[in-house]
């Protein structure tokens, strides 16, 4: 197989492989990353060890989670890679009969190290969301609602509402801190010399 179209499905494969934190494959989503690699989401930011720990105490909550991934984009430059993929985060709270769909975008550094391909940094930037009434409508707190960007504030909403609270703001569409990320990702990346 041609080295171009191998590294394309390495990266693809890492992407769709968050699957595992899904299906509490707890091992097999430490794969995905880099002894060092860095996570910085909602609920979460620091060491992926510690995020994959923090997901095992999330999965034996009332809080279930499922990620629909697409296809990535994928901007190489030798062994370093930066990787933007949409996905859809579903969240639903069984107790409180609550759930949300977050469109967001995970936006990695992904570099090959031994010939192995894995994340070194997962960031997020989240587009827009929209609470889902599993069992019917509940009654929602206008305050805690309001205290995140209309970006997230569902998925922000279920988290604090399940003991897991989001404590900054964070890139959504458009926003200053998303170029920022991007500046930093490609200053990461450094000048890409070749397109694969």
């Amino acid at each position: 197989m041609h080295m171009d179209l191998q590294d394309r499905l390495s990266i693809a494969d890492l992407m769709t492989g968050w699957m595992h934190r899904d299906l509490a494959q707890w091992d097999r989503l430490r794969a995905l990353f880099h002894p060092d690699g860095l996570i910085e989401v909602t609920w979460f930011e620091g060491r992926f060890n510690d995020f994959v720990d923090a997901s095992m105490r999330m999965g034996t909550s009332d809080l279930t989670s499922k990620h629909v991934i697409s296809s990535p984009l994928v901007v190489f430059n030798g062994d370093k890679a930066i990787v933007e993929t949409n996905a859809i985060i579903v969240l639903e709270n069984i107790r409180l009969g609550l759930g949300c769909n977050s469109h967001n975008r995970f936006y990695d550094l992904v570099e090959k190290r031994d010939g192995v391909w894995k994340i070194v940094k997962r960031q997020s930037i989240y587009d827009m969301g929209s609470f889902t009434f599993p069992r019917g409508i509940v009654d929602l707190d206008p305050d805690l609602i309001q205290r995140h960007p209309r970006e997230y504030a569902p998925l922000a909403y279920l988290l604090e509402k399940s003991g897991f609270p989001v404590k900054r703001v964070f890139a959504t569409k458009g926003s200053d801190l998303e170029q920022a990320m991007k500046a930093s990702g490609q200053a990461w990346l450094g000048s890409v010399t070749t397109a694969k």
